[in-house]
């Protein structure tokens, strides 16, 4: 039986889809929510394989000491998935400053707390596995939100890092590169004020927020799918580094390398050109 760790776990959300695929193969699993009474009754079924942990990721001490309750209750955390996020809409030159920053807090550096919390009690036992919910907006740029796909993206390299570090203690990264899915992430949109502080771009951004809203609840993506191709990865007899879910993110992502490597051929020569 495996200890499942998992930040984020707004009902409607990627969290606890992930808890319900741990719990029905027999694991038991930490929920963390800014809000830990609305999964009090998801939670009552399950008994005691179930902690439901208040936590703002974004405050290290909370992230401690919640990954200190978790490991006194179960022992110890197998699997780690760093699933809290989301992204505010807003151009590069216009997002205010707030924006920018909590954006990364949230994306970026309260996923380094949490991995950083977790990482000695799994190096002490000599294993488990840390899964970074990364998006194909930390591949491919997304015009108006482009401080998300900045923290995904740095999060992509944070996770590369991380991989050849912890490998040797039988730490295992996987990073999920999810497309659209029919969560409750694009919900809130419909209600966000467009705060761009740059009128040129107002019209761009109130274009995506249109998308987004228009797009909720048509999403392609099945997050019980998804979850489930996250565990089978995982289960691999040669685990993959990096998924990405969905049709529409899986075809994004392979044009975007396609493409990286012909332009990076296309320009062999003045590459190899640059040494002395």
């Amino acid at each position: 039986m495996r200890t499942w760790f998992v930040t984020g776990g707004t009902p409607g959300g990627f969290g606890l889809v992930y808890a319900e695929a741990a719990l029905k193969q027999g694991d038991q699993v930490v929920v963390t929510a800014r809000r830990p009474s609305e999964l009090q009754e998801w939670a009552e079924p399950h008994g005691d394989r179930v902690l439901v942990l208040r936590l703002d990721v974004t405050d290290a001490e909370q992230v401690r000491a919640a990954v200190r309750t978790a490991e006194e209750r179960f022992g110890g955390i197998d699997v780690l998935v760093n699933n809290a996020g989301r992204g505010w809409f807003g151009s590069i030159e216009g997002a205010p400053d707030e924006t920018i920053r909590r954006t990364f807090d949230l994306n970026l550096f309260a996923v380094v707390e949490v991995i950083r919390a977790v990482l000695p009690g799994m190096r002490a036992r000599g294993g488990g596995w840390i899964v970074n919910m990364s998006s194909v907006a930390g591949l491919v740029g997304a015009q108006g939100f482009g401080y998300y796909s900045a923290a995904k993206f740095a999060l992509e390299g944070l996770s590369e890092t991380l991989r050849h570090e912890v490998e040797p203690f039988g730490v295992r990264v996987l990073v999920v590169e999810p497309g659209a899915f029919r969560t409750k992430a694009f919900a809130g949109f419909r209600n966000e004020p467009v705060n761009e502080t740059v009128d040129a771009y107002v019209p761009m951004v109130e274009g995506v927020k249109a998308a987004f809203v228009e797009h909720d609840g048509k999403q392609e993506g099945d997050p019980e799918r998804g979850a489930q191709a996250v565990i089978s990865a995982m289960n691999a007899p040669v685990p993959p580094q990096r998924i990405v879910l969905g049709n529409s993110g899986y075809d994004v992502v392979v044009a975007m390398h396609e493409n990286a490597l012909a332009e990076l051929r296309a320009n062999e020569k003045l590459s190899r050109g640059a040494d002395f």
